[in-house]
């Protein structure tokens, strides 16, 4: 625990810039939770840290205890986590005058790494690929609904409309600073196919920057809106017989320097690295659904038609595909791969630490892909289906050993009785298209 102090005691920012500084923890669900410091307080939590209650690992989307935890949480009496900020993450929320956040790394009280933690994980996971030496480059792009306080989309759903985009101008023009603060670089926008629809596209980063920029993304898209009047949402699937909102990563492996996924001419085939890290992506989707598509509504999004995957395939710059090579001969820092499963409600860190770990099996194998997709994917009957349910997906991960032990298997096992109380959750709800169906018929 001192190397962790000792690491922190120098912060990027000056440590008394602001009134409060929200020093938090992504949970499992990706939220950040936490707890605001005045400046003195914060600059203790810098030198030696500060604690907070194990309870953030033990909680679901609307705040109430998962109970099936018995090592920690209410359960157990809700003990505390030591909790180290990390200065590198320090950085202004402007739509919050006065107000900073510091992303944090939790250890358990006997100065243990806390494995349950979702950034821990992907650090744990950007570690596999290192001893194989590569080092990750990634970027996520995100699919946003933005609202009025009616509830009246923003735009009409034309994609890539630059009229369409307009009805964006006042939130855009405050997002670019907003996000700049934060240190994440917005590469650019446009409208999709939905109402309200916004496509974000953010800079391609090392591997655990990557995920702390998606985010912060998340935190400022969601912050800036509410103090504009707006209502930001990353629900995967908004409504029925709209497109869903994804959350595709991008993803790419670097040694000394240079993209070892690069690509010498369209015509060729792709680099031996290259094909193994998506044979092993391709071969662990159904497994990793359940981190990339995490939620039940997350499956709605999940249907033919609406470019959102729903088979185990992959294709050269083809986006009916579950994974999608892109090759750029004239500019080999661009050639990647591109995960098309997530939805826009996934764990960032989770998301990619699941594609991360799947590429990093198919390289140590150097696994072979099967045939590359030509054409539309949705039509081919005789490729592998991907889970179409949180239930299938659970099954599926259940049955996965090589991705639950990348991901550690502590951490599999807690995360998948997460996932567990949300389909139980699901089960004892009553939906008003259940009574609007059955009730007068039955």
């Amino acid at each position: 625990m001192a190397q962790r102090a000792e690491a922190a005691i120098e912060p990027e920012l000056p440590t008394q810039a602001g009134e409060f500084t929200f020093v938090g923890l992504p949970d499992v669900n990706g939220s950040i939770r936490g707890k605001a410091f005045r400046p003195e307080a914060f600059d203790a939590a810098l030198r030696q840290g500060t604690v907070m209650t194990d309870l953030l690992l033990g909680l679901d989307p609307t705040d109430t205890p998962i109970t099936d935890y018995t090592r920690f949480g209410i359960r157990s009496g809700a003990g505390d986590l030591v909790v180290w900020p990390d200065a590198s993450t320090l950085h202004e929320l402007t739509w919050r005058p006065g107000w900073r956040i510091c992303l944090a790394t939790p250890t358990w009280l006997d100065g243990r790494p806390c494995e349950l933690a979702s950034r821990e994980v992907l650090r744990r996971v950007l570690a596999g690929i290192s001893e194989l030496g590569y080092d990750a480059m990634a970027a996520l792009e995100y699919e946003v609904r933005i609202r009025d306080a009616e509830g009246n989309p923003l735009s009409s759903g034309i994609s890539y409309s630059l009229s369409e985009l307009e009805r964006f101008d006042t939130f855009v023009a405050a997002l670019a600073p907003a996000l700049d603060a934060l240190g994440v670089e917005l590469t650019a926008v446009h409208t999709e196919a939905g109402p309200g629809l916004l496509e974000l596209n953010l800079a391609a980063r090392p591997g655990l920057r990557a995920a702390d920029d998606a985010t912060l993304t998340k935190l400022a898209v969601k912050g800036l809106a509410s103090s504009m009047a707006l209502r930001a949402s990353f629900l995967a699937k908004t409504a029925a017989g709209e497109e869903g909102s994804s959350g595709h990563i991008h993803l790419s492996c670097w040694r000394d320097g240079k993209n070892a996924f690069r690509v010498a001419d369209r015509a060729g085939s792709l680099p031996p690295v290259f094909s193994a890290a998506i044979a092993g992506v391709v071969e662990h989707l159904p497994a990793a659904s359940l981190l990339l598509n995490p939620t039940i509504n997350s499956y709605k999004r999940l249907v033919p038609g609406w470019f959102a995957p729903v088979n185990a395939s992959w294709g050269i710059e083809n986006r009916s595909a579950a994974v999608r090579a892109i090759v750029h001969p004239d500019h080999p820092e661009l050639c990647r791969l591109e995960c098309r499963r997530p939805g826009a409600d996934a764990n960032p860190y989770l998301a990619l630490a699941a594609v991360v770990a799947s590429a990093t099996d198919g390289i140590r194998r150097q696994a072979s892909p099967p045939p590359a997709v030509e054409g539309d994917a949705y039509a081919r009957a005789d490729l592998p289906e991907l889970p179409g349910s949180l239930e299938s997906a659970i099954r599926a991960f259940d049955a996965d050993r090589v991705l639950r032990d990348a991901l550690d298997e502590r951490f599999s096992e807690y995360y998948v009785t997460s996932r567990a109380w949300e389909l139980k959750a699901w089960r004892e709800t009553v939906s008003e298209w259940e009574r609007e169906r059955y009730g007068r018929t039955v």
